[in-house]
């Protein structure tokens, strides 16, 4: 497995008293998987994501890739966050560059790669370009390459298309499943739109309200290239949305009952 995860816990302590974001996480992710997890805001979806990215240690339990503990970020693990969190001062070409320049690469290499990358996102003729100049999806596709140019082995994607229109979305979701066919990266994709994880993922892990943990599993069989207004797809998406929206419901009442305690 590339990915494992045994156990994982985790709290946070703030002055209005522990809140338990995650309960015994476990979960595997092979070699080359495309993962979805979706659930309510507030499940412990980017959490998670953080704990394997090694920006957060869990209070308990383990991350493993290729069978080695995760105690720290690295260049094996990347993140694509919603915000695409561009240098507006670096052209796109220098903004891709920008992971391997302070890695160390030479500056004729990290240009190849910079230009290869860029290749893959459709995005050459735009390599001078600044930021301001960019729509909110090419601003995605400028991270997405950047992620690559560093060549991780794993993929973590917390929410990349939630703010684009659904016209920008749904081309991205056709870009994002050729580039993953090329490249066979392991991708672990953070989402509460059903349709969104069901075009993507080869399964779905449904999260219930806080504390998370993994309510179910979808296996998505559905051939791919994938639409979300694929007949399969929306029939499918049926089953998955009304389990969520029971976690959606459950996590709204933990909210209200918090604040009535609260006042």
């Amino acid at each position: 497995m590339k990915l494992e995860l045994r156990s994982v816990t985790k709290t946070f302590k703030s002055r209005r008293g522990d809140t338990r974001a995650l309960q015994d996480i476990t979960l595997d992710v092979a070699s080359g998987e495309f993962v979805c997890l979706l659930g309510p805001s507030g499940c412990g979806k980017s959490t998670l994501l953080n704990i394997v990215a090694g920006l957060e240690k869990p209070d308990s339990g383990e991350v493993r890739m290729d069978d080695q503990p995760v105690t720290r970020p690295g260049r094996d693990r990347v993140v694509i966050f919603q915000e695409a969190a561009l240098f507006p001062w670096l052209n796109v070409c220098d903004n891709v560059a920008f992971g391997l320049a302070a890695a160390g690469a030479p500056p004729a290499e990290r240009m190849d790669k910079a230009m290869q990358y860029l290749r893959l996102v459709r995005l050459v003729s735009f390599k001078k370009a600044f930021v301001h100049e960019l729509s909110g999806g090419m601003k995605q596709r400028v991270a997405l390459a950047r992620a690559l140019a560093l060549e991780p082995q794993v993929l973590l994607m917390d929410e990349p298309f939630a703010a684009l229109d659904a016209q920008t979305r749904d081309s991205l979701h056709d870009e994002l499943q050729d580039i993953w066919a090329q490249t066979g990266k392991t991708i672990l994709f953070v989402t509460h739109n059903v349709r969104e994880a069901l075009v993507l993922g080869d399964r779905v892990l449904l999260m219930s309200a806080r504390p998370g943990h993994i309510k179910r599993e979808f296996c998505c069989v559905l051939p791919r290239p994938r639409q979300i207004e694929d007949h399969a797809l929306v029939d499918a998406a049926r089953q998955v949305l009304a389990d969520l929206k029971e976690e959606v419901m459950a996590a709204a009442q933990e909210e209200a009952e918090h604040e009535r305690l609260a006042a």
